[in-house]
């Protein structure tokens, strides 16, 4: 039996239909349930179910957005950086492996390939001379790997208190007994919700143009899954669909197949979008995804699962437990 944290949340539900799909059995636990942010009645709780895998996809993110976190500091600290703490501790007691739902979001930019071979950091992709390689798909753009420590974070500002404490979380955890960590970057799928990317897409008066590597709903639910069901090495994985796309190519696909009279206004630069639109600066980032699928994990490239969802939108907005 698999535990499953944060079960009735946006990420959590897709691991319980990942789940369902497969026949494994599970049981779902929300904190009205079980404190499980407590070391000892989570401790209790272990020992008394046995579960063969606990998956914690619980955590603060902010409603609507990372913005909210920097108003509740305290909450975010605890569902981020104290709470994988307080799991950890508890799974190796209690001899239980565990997964661990984190976030890409502790990045800025990509790795870039100069001529001479070398490879530089550049956190800013909208610059012309790294936007057309951005454009054209280039192969000297580079992901952050596994190995790259987070240059989004406290130890590396500025970042957002969102990313920070994502951060300080994969550092408390990170190599500690039999456990994965897998990061999440900005979940999208076929159905509207205020949770989903391609729903925030359409929803902003503005759209902020910029980099990424993201992750279709369920097909990071069933990779992060056959993490564990093919006993892959324990450890830290990059769950990003493979690729990156930029906004106006996500924009495109959204005119050509739900909203082609739909037109969409960008904001200026950065500086517009930060005066006006945000409170605390963003992650944009490319993810690098060659450790996940030399593990043998499959997933799919990104645009073939951005294309899906918006071939098979359905309208109806996806209600989110607490």
């Amino acid at each position: 039996m698999i535990l499953l944290l944060g079960a009735t949340g946006y990420i959590g539900q897709a691991f319980a239909a990942d789940l369902y799909r497969r026949g494994e059995p599970f049981q779902g636990l929300s904190r009205r349930e079980v404190d499980y942010t407590h070391f000892d009645p989570l401790l209790d709780l272990l020992r008394d179910l046995k579960p063969d895998f606990l998956v914690n996809c619980a955590g603060y993110t902010g409603k609507p957005n990372v913005d909210a976190c920097e108003s509740a500091k305290a909450e975010t600290l605890l569902g981020n950086a104290l709470l994988p703490q307080t799991l950890s501790h508890a799974c190796a007691a209690a001899g239980i492996p565990w997964g661990h739902v984190s976030s890409g979001c502790i990045y800025s930019g990509a790795k870039i390939v100069g001529d001479d071979g070398a490879l530089r950091i550049e956190k800013d992709m909208n610059r012309s001379e790294v936007r057309a390689l951005v454009e054209s798909h280039s192969k000297q753009i580079r992901g952050f790997t596994e190995e790259d420590s987070p240059n989004f974070s406290f130890r590396s500002p500025p970042c957002s208190f969102y990313s920070g404490s994502k951060a300080l979380g994969e550092e408390g955890i990170l190599g500690a007994g039999q456990s994965f960590i897998w990061r999440l970057r900005i979940p999208f799928d076929e159905f509207d919700s205020p949770r989903n990317y391609l729903s925030k897409v359409q929803r902003y008066s503005k759209v902020y143009d910029n980099v990424n590597a993201i992750s279709h709903r369920a097909d990071f639910a069933r990779a992060c899954l056959d993490c564990w069901f093919q006993r892959v090495p324990w450890g830290l994985y990059n769950v990003t669909n493979p690729g990156w796309i930029t906004t106006r190519e996500v924009v495109a696909l959204v005119q050509q197949y739900i909203a082609p009279s739909r037109r969409f206004e960008f904001w200026e630069n950065d500086a517009e979008f930060y005066k006006m639109a945000a409170q605390t600066p963003r992650s944009n980032c490319i993810l690098d995804t060659s450790k996940l699928i030399g593990a043998g994990v499959k997933i799919r490239p990104v645009e073939e699962a951005l294309q899906e969802s918006l071939r098979n939108w359905r309208q109806e907005i996806i209600p989110l437990g607490a």
